[in-house]
Parts: C-alpha cells; sequence; structure tokens
C-alpha cells in the first residue's frame, strides 16, 4: 500500500496493493492494521454507495457536532474527480481544497477526515461511488457548501452539471459557522 501525501497534510491518497491475473484482480480495500500504520486511526461505523450519471457533482458536503464524519473514499467503476475542502476554522489551509482523480482502473483512495466537506464529480458515462464513514448519517447535523463557490473556485473538470436542489440552494463558504477549530 501506498501513502501519497497531498498539500493538506490531514487528506491522504492511497494506491492499494493491486493483483492482476489471468481470473481477474484482487485487492485490499481496507485493513484496519495497515490503515492505522499509515496515520488513518478511524472506527468506520457506515458504508456508503451511491451510482452517478456523466457530469453529475454532489457535494460539497459536511457535518457538524458528534455526527462529523471522517471518510474513505474510492470508486467501484467509472471515474471521478473527487474534493476535500478544509472547513477548520484557524487552520493554515482553510478554505483550501485538495481534488484526486479516482477510478474503477486506478483503484485510488482518498482519505479525509472530519472537518473537511467533501464532494465528487463524475468525468465517466457513470460512475459508482463507495465511501466509509466514521460518523452515522444525521439530517439534522447536515451542512452543504455551493459546489461553484468562488471563494474556493474548484475546477470540477466538466462542461455542463447535473445537481440536486439541495446543493444548488447550500450557501457560501463565507457563511458557514466556524464549527470546526484548527488543533495542532
Amino acid at each position: 500500500m501506498k501513502i501519497i501525501k497531498t498539500e493538506i497534510e490531514e487528506v491522504l491518497i492511497i494506491e492499494p496493493d493491486f493483483f492482476p491475473d489471468a481470473r481477474g484482480f484482487f485487492f485490499e480495500s481496507y485493513n484496519q492494521l495497515k490503515y492505522r500504520e499509515a496515520g488513518i486511526d478511524a472506527a468506520f461505523v457506515q458504508d456508503n454507495i451511491s451510482k452517478s450519471v456523466k457530469g453529475t457533482v454532489r457535494g460539497l458536503h459536511y457535518q457538524v457536532g458528534e455526527f462529523a464524519q471522517g471518510k474513505l473514499c474510492q470508486v467501484i467503476s467509472g471515474k471521478v474527480l473527487d474534493a476535500a475542502v478544509d472547513i477548520r476554522y484557524g487552520s493554515p489551509t482553510y478554505g483550501k481544497y485538495v481534488a484526486a482523480e479516482l477510478s474503477g482502473d486506478n483503484h485510488r483512495q482518498i482519505w479525509l477526515p472530519p472537518g473537511f466537506a467533501h464532494g465528487f464529480s463524475v468525468l465517466s458515462d457513470e460512475a459508482v461511488f463507495s465511501y466509509k464513514c466514521t460518523a452515522f448519517y444525521s439530517k439534522k447535523d447536515e451542512r452543504t457548501i455551493l459546489y461553484n463557490d468562488p471563494e474556493i473556485n474548484i475546477e470540477w473538470k466538466l462542461e455542463d452539471m447535473i445537481v440536486s436542489e439541495k446543493d444548488m440552494n447550500a450557501g457560501l463558504f463565507k457563511d458557514i459557522e466556524k464549527d470546526f477549530i484548527f488543533k495542532r
């Protein structure tokens, strides 16, 4: 397993060891001991899977309080651009984002701890996206930042976008509450 550091120290890209042969392939998508050794000491409580068509943008989502989620994300099939936005007030990278291409071909994963808003855009005809969460979904603790917020300025690599009504009506980054305080 290879760990790739990003411009935001806490956000990691993981490349699992991959073993193809004439039958297909095998790779370990999660091993608690190996991930703990890599610095990801998370207890996952919920797995989610979504299927989306080309042009879909989902996000930027996060949860607050006791339901703040860390996420370990990967793509089962297709290709997405995955983005993690630092929303930890006082962080040297507050308001900055990291983006990585995840696909069923490259098998990459991205780890974002609590304190990051998350979103992705679908670059292939369709994509099946899977992620493990460190806290349960809580509608009352869910928050959304506008996917095309000019202050964050994520380049989603799409011409035409399909966005849910909820995501289309999300608030701006400058107006979010300071729910996450950066601590070193």
